[in-house]
């Protein structure tokens, strides 16, 4: 077989900027990606993409319509191809047994059976969505199970390892591409196959190639290795505000060991997206359903680390607007979980707003890029509150952040967006409540400048000098504790 035709299953995140950029590296391949929404192949055969990921316009523009298509048609897509890759959303599961830790596979399955329905010929099937050891061999017991007269199925495990807001950038410059297969001669032509897309740009050394259980390991365990450098530098830092210390000093200390490295060691309020938390605690299922309590446990507790670093700062917020935020504007500088992105999930900027709302403050939110609507839903949805009607008048989302700060008690900022650190804050100052506080929760803001101006500053794992704060300011706050 030489691959001519691929399909992709799911134009979300991961399938379209992947499949886009396939496109524009191997050109005489056709590449179909489709969906069941109607409205997101219509986005993404228009002038707006449903997602934003610096230069995926660009590479959008010159394939669709050549090589690249976006269609609602997935059957025909099916039929057509000769590798199809599953690209569709597994969300934690919200019901039944594994509730809030397994990984929910309805979608994945629902692709499975669909693919044993309408296809035709040879098929490599290439599961692409983050899922648990073992679903490949799920798939491939749906498909042998299903499997018609002259149809035969190769189902081979790739996982994603894109970071939203350099996702082009991580696909056309991979660590590394993972393909787990069947150890058989006919798994093995079918890594080759895939080998052999991949090779029209990314190196043959950088690709490593397993068995499909490895495979999918390797993708849980390399999320839940970050998270938990996320999360332990995190809790370093709760100890660098009691006692004084810097964590920025402390993670530049301990990223010079060259057995621990830099990367990752960026204090903040925590860490958000489709991926950690959800990778977490899909590890933390497996290792109960396999009676390994201890290792459930450790991985647990990295996901409670980044629930108390979120809790501790909205806290924060609130202890340091004189134990009450009842009332008060608050503006909220970021609401995407990182920059470079407009997604929302598992945003931290969810969390710290919901505890702020259910202290009855005001929130004034700007983000450059996460669309009102977006903001609304996860603000409103009944996973945060029980009273959507008082969230929808406690919260006003602007699009210039400067009409966001008019008589605003507090600027919080939760995305580290690039923007941010160029605003002329002297300028906001002149328009909010006095004392007028910043609350840092992305470290990203030169923080002496703004003492200097006049702002209370507070930001991640670093406290400042009250009798600094005071010169600088000209302003007597009442005594109130500086550390949770």
């Amino acid at each position: 077989m030489v691959v001519k035709n691929i399909c992709c299953i799911g134009a979300g995140y991961v399938g379209g900027p992947t499949c886009s950029v396939i496109a524009w590296k191997c050109p005489d391949i056709r590449v179909h990606v489709v969906d069941k929404s109607e409205l997101r192949i219509k986005q993404w055969n228009s002038e707006k993409l449903p997602i934003y990921e610096p230069g995926l316009e660009d590479v959008v523009k010159e394939c669709r319509g050549r090589n690249l298509f976006f269609s609602n048609d997935i059957e025909m897509a099916i039929k057509e191809a000769d590798l199809i890759f599953i690209s569709v959303n597994t969300p934690t599961k919200t019901y039944g047994i594994g509730k809030g830790r397994a990984a929910d596979l309805k979608h994945i399955e629902m692709c499975a059976r669909k693919i044993a329905e309408v296809a035709e010929g040879n098929k490599i099937v290439v599961e692409k969505s983050t899922v648990p050891v073992r679903a490949a061999e799920s798939i491939t017991h749906i498909l042998s199970a299903n499997t018609r007269p002259g149809v035969s199925f190769q189902v081979l495990s790739n996982p994603e390892f894109l970071a939203e807001g350099t996702a082009v950038e991580n696909l056309l410059h991979p660590d590394r591409v993972l393909i787990g297969g069947e150890e058989s001669v006919e798994g093995d032509e079918a890594v080759a196959q895939l080998t052999w897309i991949y090779n029209h740009w990314v190196p043959t050394e950088k690709i490593i190639t397993t068995s499909t259980w490895s495979s999918e390991l390797s993708k849980l365990a390399s999320n839940a290795f970050l998270a938990q450098r996320v999360s332990s530098i995190n809790a370093i830092s709760a100890l660098c505000e009691a006692t004084g210390a810097d964590v920025s000093q402390v993670a530049v200390a301990v990223g010079k060991d060259s057995r621990i490295g830099s990367k990752f060691l960026q204090a903040s309020v925590g860490f958000g997206g489709s991926c950690f938390q959800k990778d977490l605690l899909n590890l933390v299922y497996i290792a109960e359903c396999l009676n390994l309590p201890e290792v459930a446990m450790y991985w647990q507790q990295v996901t409670d680390m980044n629930e108390y670093q979120r809790t501790r700062f909205a806290k924060r917020i609130v202890e340091c607007l004189f134990n009450t935020v009842t009332d008060k504007t608050l503006a909220v500088f970021g609401f995407a979980f990182k920059k470079n992105t407009g997604d929302t999930r598992e945003s931290p900027a969810i969390y710290v707003c919901s505890h702020l709302l259910e202290e009855s403050a005001r929130l004034n939110i700007y983000d450059p890029k996460v669309e009102c609507k977006q903001i609304e839903h996860d603000l409103t949805s009944a996973a945060v509150t029980s009273d959507p009607e008082r969230v929808q008048q406690l919260i006003n989302i602007y699009s210039d952040p400067y009409e966001a700060v008019k008589d605003a008690h507090a600027i919080v900022v939760l995305t580290e967006w690039d923007e941010f650190i160029s605003y002329d804050y002297r300028k906001m100052l002149s328009v909010m409540k006095k004392p007028a506080f910043i609350f840092d929760g992305r470290k990203i803001l030169d923080h002496e400048a703004l003492i200097k101006i006049g702002f209370h500053t507070e930001t991640i794992g670093k406290r400042f000098s009250r009798n600094t704060l005071l010169r600088a300011s000209g302003d007597h706050f009442p005594s109130f504790s500086w550390t949770l």
